[in-house]
């Protein structure tokens, strides 16, 4: 069972996935230090300087200040700022991962096309052999093709 075990963990995919993951983890602290010191607060200044981590509803009707002094009072509430922040993180993600795709896929190797081994027939359509000078099906000499 060990034996297997460390045939399992030497695959490539498995050390590969792995790597995925932690390079994932940290791509995902960049993007939220990207999204939230970089990106909101010039769209909460544009908004009139909203921080979006303020904005929310309390379901109950009370106001107040600010999220965290809504959650200490234990008041339900909708937190659509949060909810916006979360949202534009994964739009971000999405579009990076979306250039590195494609990027990875312009690096891939792509089958050379190889010459075509059949040709047709120009009397009777026949697929035959590129080399034939006489069609098998016809008897039509192709030797000026």
């Amino acid at each position: 069972m060990l034996k297997e075990f460390k045939e399992f963990i030497a695959r490539g995919n498995v050390i590969d996935l792995a790597v995925g993951v932690i390079i994932g983890a940290a791509f995902g602290e960049v993007i939220s230090s990207l999204v939230d010191d970089i990106i909101m607060p010039p769209i909460g200044l544009l908004l009139g300087n909203a921080d979006f981590t303020n904005l929310f509803l309390s379901l109950r009707g009370e106001t107040y200040p600010t999220l965290a002094a809504a959650k200490a009072a234990g008041a339900p509430t909708l937190n659509y700022g949060l909810f916006l922040q979360a949202l534009l993180h994964f739009v971000i993600v999405a579009i990076a991962i979306f250039f590195v795709v494609r990027t990875m896929n312009r690096f891939k190797r792509r089958p050379q096309e190889l010459p075509p081994t059949m040709k047709a027939c120009s009397f009777c359509f026949t697929s035959i052999p590129v080399q034939a000078t006489r069609c098998p099906a016809c008897t039509s000499a192709l030797a000026g093709e």
